[in-house]
């Protein structure tokens, strides 16, 4: 017998869609930024920084980047607690993607310092700038420059793989897509407007980065 598509409980189960896209949003708006926030600071770190924070913040990223996201958020929200650090669902899950997003973004962010040229940090160096100053004013614009594209990409990644915070009771889209199949057995259905949803969340988180790089550098050449 042929499958008979129904899409008739989309209508009643909007209102649950659209908070569980606002959800998924606020996440990858607030660990996102945060995430960016704390590359930055690491990259600084690996490329420039005191040698003695070079190993600390190595390890950071090498271990994030070499486990799963997944295991991640349950060692924040579930293993946390045994040390008596606990936290509720939503900041569990913005602690997480910080962390994730920030070892990557790290490396992103490092590849675009390493490329700057030599000339630049002498002319920092010239004006009597701290290595800081000059990584602040002459280095780090350029080198968000070269690599935003980069860096827009993994905070879409990072924002797809925000589903998996349904596992904490996040009320993101994916846990709401899976209320929904629980509740009128149509799976392929509603994952296929789930996916269809993220599809265009995509899209929309990456061509917001792409304003916002075009804000931050206006009419700028890579050096």
């Amino acid at each position: 017998m042929p499958y008979q598509f129904d899409f008739s409980w989309l209508a009643p189960y909007a209102p649950a869609l659209l908070n569980g896209v606002r959800v998924t949003l606020q996440l990858i708006l607030v660990g996102g930024t945060l995430g960016i926030l704390v590359g930055i600071a690491c990259a600084w770190v690996r490329a420039l920084g005191p040698k003695a924070l070079r190993w600390p913040v190595s390890a950071y990223v090498e271990m994030i980047r070499n486990t799963p996201f997944l295991i991640q958020l349950f060692f924040i929200f579930f293993g946390l607690p045994g040390l008596g650090i606990q936290m509720d669902e939503m900041s569990a899950a913005y602690l997480a993607m910080t962390i994730n997003l920030g070892a990557y973004a790290c490396e992103i962010i490092r590849a675009g310092i390493e490329a700057t040229p030599k000339g630049q940090y002498e002319a920092g160096a010239s004006l009597a700038m701290t290595r800081w100053e000059t990584f602040r004013h002459v280095v780090l614009v350029p080198s968000l420059q070269r690599i935003w594209p980069a860096l827009s990409s993994q905070v879409v990644i990072v924002m797809l793989g925000s589903a998996v915070v349904s596992q904490i009771a996040v009320e993101d889209l994916t846990f709401v897509a899976n209320f929904i199949q629980s509740r009128n057995f149509r799976a392929f259905e509603t994952y296929l407007v789930s996916t269809i949803i993220y599809l265009a969340l995509a899209i929309l988180v990456r061509r917001a980065m792409g304003l916002l790089g075009s804000a931050l550098f206006p009419k700028r050449r890579p050096a």
